[in-house]
């Protein structure tokens, strides 16, 4: 079977919560609602959770914890393998969950969503069999311990990835969990906690709340039985979970906002340069925290880089997200839809040039969350289409005199998470990258890394996920004098 939504009304998953190894119904009465974004219409119900189920998944946890951080690594690999398997056994079903709840464009869903998630659970349990828990300096033993119980909360536009991007690791450094998926896209985790349950992970290891921010989400990173909560979502959420955090002094890890850019050096070839470019920056829609929406140009070039923006636009092609035909599909909700729009309405009022796109939706689509990938040009670093996010296909192209000006608009922002630098000279590409407020960049396109530690500088956040420092950020160290005699 591959509608998810007949699979999970079957097994009677949307109105329970995976807590201590079986499903539960929901102690809340308020349901939530799924809407498709293609068509805006609701396609089915689910409970969302309250004070009560978050202390049951809490408690399910902090009981599983002694046992499970004190498994064998050996054990634990076991468990990832399984549970990487199972996914890809499932990878159709998830790929139509995900066009479902979030519009992703079908294929997008095959060959991107599902298949990197895949590979964080790889890629966790590949570090967990390289990792030493105990290393020798002199006679002190350094040792590294699970944190604990960690609340992990997940965003809508890359469901399943980011649940995989948290869960994996946290699992792997022998944590117990509580997860909180977006209440926008919450069927996705439903379906891995049907996975989980498969694999045979033990009672209370994972555990699955749906619900909305004030409902789960605030208690808990309030929780006093929770050890760290990992958030990703945007800078406003994560100040606010921090903010709850802090009278517990519980670890928090954030995964926020960006603007990441994408500077193009004079030297580059330009053939291979702007088209990628164009193509990151809309990836998912350009619903991806660092997608390179900001395209730093020499200005000498601009009218060839225009040029070549606007013909790698006319690639794509926005539709029906089940249409295979489709290479984009819709925006994953109402609120984002009109977030797009204000912000393009936005540009063309601070005077950018309008490339392509523009208001409204693509020419022969009459309803559903469908916008019109839009390029920008001649746009200034001080416009709010180049300050914030916005989250959705909208590039900047921003032109620049001299090297130096191209840095400094780079980090002419309060958010550094992802970036991209494009050149012939590895040299001044290197020197470029070094220069720029980060967390990650990208050098000429280089295949994506799943042992790239990826996360913020300034408001993009703090923390590390992905490869091994993913692990880590789920580790105490403690030192042991005199353990070595």
């Amino acid at each position: 079977m591959t509608d998810p939504l007949e699979h999970l009304t079957r097994n009677n998953h949307l109105t329970r919560f995976f807590i201590g190894g079986v499903w539960r119904e929901a102690k809340g009465s308020s349901l939530g609602t799924v809407v498709n974004p293609a068509t805006e219409e609701g396609i089915c119900q689910f409970s969302l959770g309250n004070g009560e189920d978050v202390n049951t998944a809490v408690n399910a946890a902090r009981k599983a914890f002694a046992a499970w951080s004190r498994t064998s690594s050996e054990y634990r690999a076991g468990l990832l393998d399984r549970l990487s398997a199972l996914i890809e056994e499932r990878s159709e079903l998830f790929a139509q969950c995900l066009s479902l709840e979030m519009g992703a464009a079908i294929e997008y869903a095959r060959s991107a969503q599902v298949p990197l998630a895949v590979a964080h659970v790889k890629t966790a349990r590949e570090v967990l069999a390289n990792l030493s828990f105990v290393r020798q300096r002199g006679s002190t033993a350094i040792t590294y311990e699970a944190i604990g119980v960690c609340a992990l909360i997940t965003p809508w536009n890359w469901p399943l990835y980011q649940i995989t991007a948290k869960v994996a690791p946290a699992l792997a450094a022998g944590c117990t969990v509580i997860l909180k998926p977006s209440e926008l896209s919450p069927l996705s985790a439903l379906l891995f906690a049907e996975v989980v349950e498969e694999a045979g992970f033990p009672a209370g290891v994972f555990n699955l709340v749906n619900g909305d921010g004030p409902g789960v989400g605030a208690r808990l990173a309030a929780h006093p039985d929770i050890d760290m909560i990992s958030i990703t979502g945007s800078t406003r959420a994560g100040i606010a979970v921090a903010q709850a955090a802090a009278p517990t002094v519980k670890r928090v890890a954030q995964e926020l906002g960006g603007k990441s850019p994408n500077v193009i050096l004079p030297d580059a070839d330009l053939d291979r340069a702007v088209a990628p470019g164009v193509a990151a920056a809309f990836r998912n829609l350009g619903q991806s925290c660092s997608a390179p929406t900001r395209m730093i140009v020499p200005r000498a070039l601009l009218p060839e880089i225009e040029t070549l923006a606007a013909r790698a636009s006319d690639e794509i092609v926005v539709g029906n997200p089940l249409s295979e035909k489709s290479s984009h599909g819709a925006i994953a909700n109402r609120a984002q839809f009109d977030r797009i729009q204000t912000m393009i309405d936005v540009g063309i009022a601070e005077g950018a040039k309008l490339l392509v796109g523009g208001p409204g939706r693509p020419e022969g689509l009459t309803s559903g969350l469908y916008v019109r990938p839009t390029i920008f040009s001649e746009v200034r670093t001080d416009m709010r289409i180049a300050q914030e996010e916005i989250f959705g296909p909208v590039l900047c192209i921003i032109p620049y005199e001299t090297l130096e000006e191209a840095v400094a608009i780079a980090n002419d922002t309060v958010y550094g998470l992802g970036a991209h630098v494009q050149g012939k000279d590895m040299n001044v590409v290197k020197d470029v990258a070094s220069r720029i407020r980060s967390g990650q960049v990208h050098l000429n396109y280089p295949a994506w890394d799943p042992h790239a530690p990826f996360g913020g500088f300034k408001q993009s956040g703090n923390g590390r996920e992905y490869g091994l420092e993913g692990v880590l950020e789920y580790l105490e160290v403690k030192s042991i004098l005199g353990y070595f005699q």
